[in-house]
This record gives structure tokens, C-alpha cells and sequence, in this order.
């Protein structure tokens, strides 16, 4: 799922756009926004719908064996289409809420059919999957092992995928981690034997708050970049305007956002998760800098009684 500190780096992403674009229309990075974070649902949902074309690609993997004149005794072991019929990928073809978005997102991988055939491949040669077709459980519990092994064990470490994805989402590599942590909270949650009692899982923890969250401080990074960069400029008197990278500055105006304009977020917990996000995404010497500019700012803040935070300790 997308954490508080995923949602950062989206806004942060789109204000190095709106930094960099002469369209300086709010609503239109608001639109992008809010799509960036959706487009993490959109590769959750083209990744399952891909574990599902992979269970049906058994069928015609039966067919062609069924057509060969003289089938090999190895032929002989892959004869059984158990796994189009994996009670976990039954359980997801009964999914409502994933049967929409597929059509809402227009789900196929036919567009590459050598991805499934390859991954298929790839599984038909494991012993995972010879132990699978000897396995007599059809619980829910025993037969999505099998499903998790194609996606840890070859999904995710196939370039063909990797490329793909990486084709149709601009955020794939910041966006992976998220991805598998929503195919994992997948497997947990489909844990009944009624596909109905299934869920998918959510993109965020209450996405309704978060959502304010992101547009909130989208708007607010905005709104106040003057003011806020000229509280920076008065504590980098010494420093050159460019040589002050641009990520820099966008991510200390967003922490002084969050610590004038959003009362119920700590005061560490701001300034802990934009030097975390420096040194992820911005250079080398960025988190002491930001670390050593943002301590002076805040400061000044407290002295001024800016800082006003809901409930005790949200200021220390």
C-alpha cells in the first residue's frame, strides 16, 4: 500500500514538474496527482491479471501436448490443467471489484503474448510446479503457494516483465516496492473459501484523508513557494542560488508546509521524512544540508509561534 511516505514523493514528483512547466494551472497537476497515485492501482491490477493468464495458458499448454503425434513421458507429466482452475486465481476471477478495474483499466496482455508463454515456461521447468500437480489440497491456503511462487520467483525477476512495466508506468522502479506490497497483502487477504469474503488490497490506508493530504500539500507548496523560499534564501545566505538543487528546495518548501499547515503531524515525523527523501532522491550532501537549513527554519518558527500542532509532543 502507499504510505504517508510514498504519497511525498508523488507530490514531490509533480511539483518538479510544475517547477519545470510554463503551464502554472493548479488543477491540471491536481488531475496528474491524483492519476500518478491511481496509476499504482493500474499496475497492481495489470500484475494480478497477468497471474491470471498465466493459470489459463495451461489450456493451450494441454492442447499442444494433446496434438503432438508421439507425446514424451516428460510430455505425459503436464497433461493436467489444475492449475486455470487454482482455487486462489478462481477466487480473483470472482472478484468484482478486480473484474472492474480490469475493464476499467483495459487490462490484456494479449498485446504481448510472449510474456505469459515465457513465464509459463519458466514455471512448467520448476519442481515447484511438479510438486503442485501432486498436491491433493485444493484449499485456498495450499493452492496460492504455487501463485506466489510465480510471482516472487519468476514474475518479478523476469526482464521481459520489468521492461513492460516499466513501458506502460513512468514510476515503475519507485513504484515496485508498493507493488509488492500490495500483491503480498493480496495473498493474506484471500484467505476464505468464499471468493465473496476476498478482498482486494486497498491503495491506501483510508484513502479519503489521504487524498486531502496530497492535495493539500500540493496546493500549499504552491501557494506559499515565495514565502517559504525566502525563508530559505535568508538561512543559504552563503550559498549561490543555483547551486542549491532544485529537489532541494521543492522538498524543504513542502516540509515547511507540513509544519506550519498541517496540525496534527509531528514536527519530527516531517522533518525525519524529507532527509529521508533527500537521500533517496536528491544528492549526496542533500539530507545534512536540508537537515541543517530546515532545523534553522524551524527554530525561527517556534519563536514566532507558527508552530501550532494538535495534542502534546507533536512539537518536540
Amino acid at each position: 500500500m502507499l504510505n504517508r511516505r510514498h504519497l511525498r514523493v508523488k507530490v514531490m514528483q509533480v511539483l518538479y514538474a510544475y517547477n519545470l512547466s510554463d503551464d502554472k494551472a493548479i488543477v491540471n497537476f491536481e488531475k496528474g496527482l491524483l492519476k500518478n497515485v491511481e496509476e499504482v492501482d493500474e499496475m497492481y491490477i495489470w500484475t494480478l491479471n497477468l497471474l491470471d493468464e498465466v493459470s489459463e495458458y495451461v489450456l493451450k499448454d494441454v492442447e499442444g501436448i494433446s496434438n503432438k503425434w508421439i507425446p514424451t513421458e516428460k510430455d505425459k507429466s503436464y497433461t493436467s490443467t489444475k492449475l486455470n482452475t487454482n482455487t486462489f486465481i478462481e477466487s480473483l476471477r470472482q472478484n468484482r471489484a478486480y473484474l472492474e478495474k480490469v475493464k476499467k483499466f483495459n487490462v490484456d496482455w494479449s498485446y504481448d503474448p510472449e510474456i505469459v508463454r515465457s513465464i509459463f515456461a519458466q514455471l512448467k521447468d520448476s519442481e515447484a510446479y511438479l510438486d503442485y500437480l501432486k498436491l491433493e489440497d485444493r484449499s485456498i491456503s495450499a493452492e496460492k503457494d504455487i501463485v506466489k511462487h510465480i510471482f516472487k520467483k519468476i514474475i518479478l525477476k523476469s526482464p521481459d516483465v520489468e521492461q513492460a512495466l516499466e513501458e506502460r508506468f513512468i514510476n515503475w522502479q519507485v513504484d515496485k516496492e508498493v507493488l509488492q506490497a500490495m500483491i503480498a497483502k493480496t495473498f493474506k487477504n484471500f484467505s476464505n473459501e468464499v471468493p465473496s469474503k476476498n478482498n482486494l488490497a486497498e491503495l491506501t490506508p483510508s484513502w479519503i484523508e489521504d487524498r486531502d493530504f496530497i492535495l493539500d500539500l500540493l496546493k500549499g507548496s504552491i501557494k506559499y513557494a515565495k514565502e517559504f523560499q525566502d525563508l530559505i534564501s535568508a538561512k543559504t545566505k552563503n550559498w549561490e542560488s543555483d547551486r542549491i538543487a532544485l529537489l532541494d528546495n521543492i522538498l524543504m518548501r513542502m516540509a515547511i508546509t507540513e509544519l506550519i499547515h498541517f496540525p496534527t503531524i509531528p514536527v519530527k515525523v516531517t522533518i525525519n521524512e524529507y532527509i529521508e527523501l533527500s537521500k533517496s532522491f536528491s544528492t549526496l550532501k542533500s539530507s545534512t544540508f536540508i537537515n541543517g537549513i530546515l532545523d534553522k527554519i524551524l527554530a525561527d518558527l517556534i519563536a514566532q509561534k507558527r508552530i501550532k500542532k494538535e495534542g502534546r509532543g507533536l512539537i518536540a
